[in-house]
């Protein structure tokens, strides 16, 4: 049976759908390709900071992820959500502010003041280069003078405090790779499944998802989501924002167009200038060598100022 959600791809939903723990314990389980036991949004949630730029959702989540042996391990998870092509001094800038942030360093058995292990991941709106896989697990290794990989001691907090992984989602290369774990539970971002010209609701075959607690839980969220209110009231604000940007792109676009083209039409001119005076060198050149001829020949100054239009002045002093 088809059923219409609300697009995760506006903040106010993905907010919504995030803020529940069983939820947020599925996708970042997914996306760790770990079990993820426990789970705390933190306090520091930053949406679209800067708003004449770039449309940006940032959340962070404390999670205690399980590890091979069946110990659990704090890591702290930077999810960063962007549909619009950005710099990526920007995100540079957010991990910034996590590795300056006191509050990220492990209090418990760290005399030294160990910051937690970090993860960032990124959902992206738009494609990267030439990459062609969805999702991206970018991982950090230690390696010695000769290239060789150290295992022994690693992994090290020391360490860990200094780097992170990075997971890199391509929303847009989702469509119809549903082959894997993470695939599935992103496949609610698709947008190929938007409702007609309504970007505000994704119409999803819940027959496919059937048997799956926890992916029926994220569909039964986001059709919550589609029914309230205020979130479409915000969904509303985001496409006014969205259409702000595109027409604001839209007239960047054309005025460098237009600067292109000018600035094409101005080399072209100077082109033509340049082979003007060019001639006009050759031509004085051939002048000069007429008129120190006809001077050696012993026609007179006067003449050959006229016969050339060259000054008399320059004409004497012609050897």
């Amino acid at each position: 049976m088809i059923i219409s959600i609300a697009n995760p791809i506006y903040d106010a939903v993905f907010k919504y759908l995030m803020e529940d723990n069983r939820v947020a314990k599925t996708v970042l389980s997914a996306l760790l390709q770990r079990e993820v036991a426990e789970v705390e949004m933190r306090k520091h949630e930053y949406t679209n900071g800067t708003r004449d730029k770039i449309s940006m959702f940032r959340i962070d989540f404390g999670a205690q992820v399980r590890q091979d042996d069946g110990s659990l391990k704090l890591v702290l998870i930077e999810l960063q959500k962007t549909w619009l092509e950005t710099e990526t001094l920007r995100f540079r800038q957010y991990l910034g502010t996590q590795y300056a942030n006191p509050d990220n360093i492990l209090k418990d058995d760290t005399p030294n003041g160990y910051g937690i292990p970090m993860i960032t991941v990124y959902l992206l709106g738009h494609r990267v280069g030439e990459i062609e896989e969805p999702v991206l697990y970018v991982r950090h290794k230690s390696y010695d003078y000769d290239g060789v990989e150290v295992t022994k001691g690693m992994p090290d907090p020391f360490v860990e405090s200094l780097v992170h992984d990075s997971i890199i989602v391509q929303i847009p290369l989702l469509h119809g790779r549903v082959n894997n774990r993470l695939v599935e539970v992103l496949s609610v971002f698709d947008q190929t499944n938007k409702a007609g010209n309504n970007r505000q609701v994704l119409n999803i075959d819940e027959d496919a998802y059937r048997g799956d607690a926890e992916m029926e839980h994220i569909l039964h969220r986001l059709l919550a989501a589609a029914s309230d209110s205020k979130l479409r009231q915000d969904m509303n604000v985001e496409d006014e924002y969205f259409s702000a940007i595109e027409t604001r792109d839209t007239a960047i676009m054309k005025r460098d167009q237009r600067i292109a083209e000018q600035d094409a039409q101005l080399e072209e001119q100077s082109a033509q200038l340049e082979e003007q005076s060019a001639q006009l060198e050759e031509q004085r050149a051939a002048l000069l060598i007429s008129a120190k001829a006809m001077k050696t020949a012993g026609i007179p100054v006067e003449q050959i100022s006229e016969m050339t239009r060259l000054p008399i002045e320059e004409i004497l002093s012609l050897c």
